[in-house]
């Protein structure tokens, strides 16, 4: 019960992540590797913060605009200093590695004994208000004028950008709401987890994966609404899988990366699993048809 507690709560947490990684991966269809650098950031710059005696929502508040900041240069980088958009990522990941460090001062930073945004309320009390309150509010963005921008640009950029839109701005704005979205989990798991460490980020964006493709495998949902909600959802069940992935016994904590990569292998091949066995059905009852129409006699009784 612990167990599934607990897998509840870190789902709920990781939900902004997983929904910041769908807006980049799913919507600009931009392999952002920032992701890993960025929730490290947010993390450091809530613990720093906090234990600098600086308001916890404040510093919550700080560590989404530091997150955003980390997106605006991986776009910057991809839009106007024409890199590639992977190598964008992988080059703001690092750089973010010293930055972080810098932040942080020392590899780890304890919050035990400080009040934080958890202090005197539950995390499954809090958590689903806060995640809720911010998927409805990306909701109404992807429903304005720049977030329908925004979606174009993923489907299709040359149309969109003859249509006058500029298409540098609405990535710049899409990586930078992405990453701040990151950064602001990393605040959040910082505080439940009472201590932020300098390699926290690592593996982030396959969790990420895992989260949105999960979530769309359940739910095949297309509406925006209902594919947020879908990422959410799929938050949660990728926690509960590792929770209980993890009772078994010759599985040890060590060992969550590979199940996390196991279940995004799963995830991805799947689906064309799938398709391709309904292809093969549909294609034998065809022959079948075929074959039956082709036996049965003409008008004049021949074959």
């Amino acid at each position: 019960m612990v167990q599934i507690t607990g897998a509840l709560e870190l789902g709920l947490l990781y939900a902004l992540m997983a929904l910041g990684v769908y807006i980049t991966f799913r919507i600009l269809d931009f392999p952002d590797l920032t992701v890993d650098g960025s929730f490290t950031t947010g993390g450091a710059i809530a613990a720093v913060l906090i234990t600098k005696d600086v308001s916890p929502w404040l510093a919550t508040i700080a560590a989404f605009a530091g997150g955003m900041l980390a997106g605006a240069c991986t776009g910057l980088l991809h839009t106007k200093g024409k890199i590639n958009g992977l190598l964008s990522g992988i080059l703001m990941m690092i750089a973010l590695y010293s930055i972080n460090t810098r932040i942080m001062g020392v590899p780890n930073i304890s919050l035990i004994g400080v009040d934080t945004v958890f202090s005197g309320i539950s995390v499954l009390v809090m958590m689903p208000i806060v995640v809720v309150l911010i998927k409805l509010l990306l909701d109404g963005f992807l429903h304005t004028d720049l977030g329908l921008a925004l979606r174009a640009t993923g489907d299709n950029e040359r149309m969109i950008r003859s249509l006058g839109a500029n298409t540098d701005t609405t990535k710049i704005i899409g990586v930078s709401l992405s990453n701040g979205l990151v950064a602001l989990s990393g605040a959040l798991i910082v505080q439940q987890s009472g201590f932020a460490d300098i390699s926290m980020g690592i593996g982030m964006i396959v969790i990420g994966l895992a989260s949105v493709i999960i979530g769309e495998a359940i739910t095949g949902a297309r509406k925006v609404f209902w594919v947020t909600l879908a990422v959410v959802i799929g938050s949660i069940v990728y926690r509960l899988v590792v929770a209980l992935a993890l009772r078994v016994e010759w599985l040890e904590a060590y060992d969550v990366k590979l199940i996390t990569a196991v279940i995004v292998i799963f995830a991805l091949v799947f689906p064309s699993m799938q398709r391709s066995v309904s292809q093969k059905k549909t294609a034998r009852k065809r022959s079948a048809q075929l074959l039956g129409a082709g036996g049965q006699p003409d008008a004049g009784g021949e074959r």
